[in-house]
């Protein structure tokens, strides 16, 4: 549904691109998740395929319609897309309805089917009794909905949401989470999600896209970026708690950490949280300076330093913290990337 092909965005001339040489195919239905840190670019590649930013470089298709290019551009309008922002930008002297109605009346539809498809987008949301208030009248999560109900009301084929729950509080949040998998199990819209939390992107998605500094590290399921990640920034930011990335030098992995404040090194070995252990001295372990203990679903994760280097660990709640504390290493790191971040067989 959904194509870009070496799509490149640099606002000034000069300056870096925003978004950088991006390539990738969403196929009809998808929802995909555009994750990344502040800054990575997600949000300038939403806004192109919204309409609102034009490319520098590259292409843009709708199935077999290109919308856009360097050279041209299909206005807004005309894409058939729905966009939700982080602020839920409703008329405050419109009621729920009315807010409903808007983009509809604004396209000239009939009045008559405009008041079937308004009701049919609010009670899609759950807030049909909330049709004739208006939006100070009604709560955050509430008016989060009156956005979504405009949104879907036009019918888009594709669905664009700009980290949309980030105003919400952490349990309205986790709603609606539930709420956005079914509106778009409903709609059978493509949908895209530009977020910076890993939650959402693995509770909701068919697809990730993983953005760091304008480029994708990696595209695909979201449980192929836990067990196959495709760069050390992927297995760094991707995980609850995060894989370690402990620097080493080339050879044997049980001689990579003579010093754990190790100079010189030649790579990164990733060690998930759940491979370390807990241990006194010994001739497999590092000594390791424990700074957080934190209860996470029924477990512990223990944040430690090994040398410079942070590191998190998960312990069963029973397990002891030995005084002189050493964390052991496994018989092998799951996966060894290059200084740069690439990995390595």
């Amino acid at each position: 549904m959904i194509t870009l092909e070496n799509l490149v965005k640099a606002f000034g001339t000069g300056n870096a691109p925003v978004v950088d040489d991006v390539s990738l195919s969403v196929p009809a239905g998808a929802f995909l998740v555009l994750l990344g840190p502040s800054g990575c670019g997600k949000s300038t590649l939403l806004r192109m395929l919204a309409g609102l930013e034009n490319p520098t470089r590259g292409t843009i298709r709708f199935g077999d319609t290109l919308v856009a290019s360097a050279s041209q551009s299909l206005p807004a309008g005309q894409r058939g897309v729905g966009l939700v922002f982080q602020s839920y930008a409703l008329w405050p002297h419109m009621t729920v309805a009315g807010n409903v109605d808007w983009p509809l009346k604004v396209s000239g539809l009939d009045p008559a089917i405009r008041r079937i498809r308004v009701a049919e987008a609010l009670d899609l949301v759950g807030i049909a009794d909330l049709a004739g208030r208006y939006p100070a009248e009604i709560s955050g999560g509430q008016q989060q909905r009156v956005a979504l109900a405009r949104m879907i009301a036009p019918r888009p084929q594709i669905m664009l949401f700009d980290e949309p729950l980030s105003n919400l509080d952490a349990s309205l949040r986790v709603e609606m989470r539930h709420e956005l998998t079914r509106l778009h199990a409903a709609t059978g819209a493509t949908t895209v999600y530009v977020t910076h939390d890993q939650v959402e992107a693995m509770t909701m998605a068919s697809h990730v896209a993983v953005l760091n500094r304008g480029r994708i590290e990696q595209f695909g399921r979201p449980g192929d970026l836990l067990t196959q990640p495709a760069t050390a920034f992927v297995a760094r930011f991707v995980g609850t708690p995060p894989a370690n990335l402990v620097p080493v030098q080339a050879g044997a992995w049980l001689g990579l950490l003579p010093d754990p404040a190790l100079r010189g090194a030649t790579g990164l070995a990733m060690v998930r949280a759940q491979d370390w252990h807990l241990s006194g001295p010994g001739p497999r372990s590092l000594p390791a300076q424990k700074i957080e203990v934190v209860p996470l679903a029924g477990r512990l994760v223990v944040t430690c330093k090994l040398g410079d280097q942070r590191v998190t660990v998960i312990a069963e709640p029973e397990a002891p913290l030995p005084a002189d504390l050493h964390l052991a290493l496994p018989e092998a790191p799951y996966a060894l990337f290059n200084i740069e971040g690439q990995p390595l067989p």
